[in-house]
């Protein structure tokens, strides 16, 4: 009962902000999507936010974010930050367009996006709504999922987020990262961004979804990112979470591929007292290739759960996903990797791994690798490894005068090197090795 009264509480708790965090809301309230955004806020006086009853939810505990009061950003005043303020939290060394979000909400003045192609857009979601509705209502009408209650979290009080439509034949030359800079020193804050990636026919997007905190005050990241990969287009999202040890994050991204579309998914988990990934591909035509690479490092009392399903609906499709974690201290991670052959998709190729090393006694992992096939005509595989730093290795490595330490870092370093040698942004490759070991606070090689 007191597990009910917690959730009921926390409903309660966001059914009470919704009439002051309406009345902010401004241009938006004449918009299509404040239909979505009621229906989404009725929707969520009927759900329960998921239990450890739920089969997909089992390993992961969410009562921890439901005991916090989190205000949503658009009832607060705006925080005012400088360009200088904000260098830090990028990654550097080239070129790039940026879109910076200050829990959740477009920040104008601290981005900076250059010369675009004919056609292409790249917004915030407030003002493509307010502005351009008819360019992604279609989309959000016919396309978008309420799966949990954190899906209708997000719904009811999303303002912002990142919007990019390339159309077809058109191709952004360079990447477009996207800072989510969250928390404040005087509020827990819930930070609620929508984000949406449409690749018209035969285009090419780069996309780096860069989360970093502000604040080591708890906040709450409730995200839904959507992509749309049309015929032979090609997506790259990187995401690279690196927030504080007593945020809070949820994320759902929905990818939908036509035919010979390529869409590539790399999952960088750093920061985060608890955080939950459900990244879902379908591939709704022939020739289709999804990719799902993944690094995550718990440290301290972190939990970290990675879902992910790609649904393989039509014939002669491939789907590659590797899944690495390493946990330290009282960490504990999951895996839920599910591949989906369903009995029209002959002739799939499907692969998926999972290994998860670990630094200390005491950190946990639960890995649930899955197939399910209807088809007769495929190659599928899956599996999970979980064990310690290789030994033998370690010892080889010591004997050659190497100290203890480097000898771990070696090693860390090497086990890791498969996720972070997919990343074709070459700059982003080293930064992204010296975050491994700062956050396991490990000699860096």
């Amino acid at each position: 009962m007191a597990v009910k009264k917690e959730f009921e509480s926390a409903k309660n708790w966001y059914l009470q902000s919704f009439p002051d965090f309406a009345n902010k809301l401004n241009g938006q309230k004449e918009t299509f999507y404040n239909e979505l955004r009621n229906d989404a806020i009725e929707k969520l006086r009927e759900m329960d936010f998921p239990t450890l009853k739920n089969e997909e939810w089992k390993y992961t505990n969410v009562s921890p974010i439901l005991k916090n009061n989190f205000i949503p950003a658009n009832n607060l005043n705006k925080i005012e930050l400088t360009v200088e303020d904000i260098k830090s939290k990028l990654f550097g060394d080239f070129d790039y367009h940026l879109m910076v979000f200050v829990n959740g909400i477009y920040d104008a003045s601290l981005s900076s996006v250059g010369e675009l192609p004919p056609g292409v857009v790249i917004d915030s979601f407030n003002n493509v709504v307010r502005n351009q509705p008819e360019i992604i209502e279609t989309y959000l009408r016919n396309h978008s999922k309420v799966i949990t209650a954190f899906d209708t979290l997000n719904t009811a009080f999303t303002v912002d987020g990142a919007v990019v439509i390339v159309p077809d034949g058109k191709v952004v030359d360079k990447p477009l990262q996207v800072l989510y800079l969250n928390g404040r020193d005087d509020e827990m804050v819930l930070s609620a961004p929508r984000n949406l990636i449409i690749a018209g026919k035969n285009s090419q997007v780069s996309i780096i979804a860069n989360y970093e905190a502000q604040s080591d005050n708890p906040y709450f990241s409730n995200i839904t990112t959507e992509v749309l990969a049309e015929e032979n287009a090609i997506v790259d999202l990187y995401k690279i979470q690196n927030e504080s040890n007593n945020a809070f994050h949820i994320e759902r991204v929905e990818a939908h591929q036509s035919k010979q579309s390529v869409f590539s998914h790399y999952n960088i988990s750093f920061g985060g007292k608890l955080v939950r990934n459900d990244i879902n591909s379908e591939m709704n035509g022939e020739c289709i290739e999804t990719n799902y690479f993944g690094l995550y490092l718990g440290s301290e009392d972190q939990h970290i759960d990675n879902h992910t399903l790609v649904d393989h609906a039509k014939p002669n499709c491939e789907s590659n996903e590797l899944y690495k974690g390493i946990l330290d201290d009282k960490s504990r991670g999951v895996f839920n990797g599910k591949i989906m052959v369903r009995k029209d998709a002959q002739k799939t190729n499907a692969y998926q791994s999972n290994k998860t090393v670990l630094l200390s006694k005491e950190a946990t992992i639960d890995t649930k690798p899955q197939l399910e096939i209807y088809a007769d005509d495929v190659k599928c595989s899956h599996g999970a490894t979980i064990g310690h730093l290789d030994d033998t290795a370690y010892f080889y490595i010591r004997s050659r005068g190497v100290t203890a330490e480097i000898a771990k870092s070696m090693l860390i370093r090497a086990f890791a090197n498969d996720v972070i040698e997919k990343i074709k942004i070459e700059p982003l490759k080293e930064q992204l090795n010296h975050l491994i070991f700062e956050h396991l606070h490990r000699v860096e090689i």
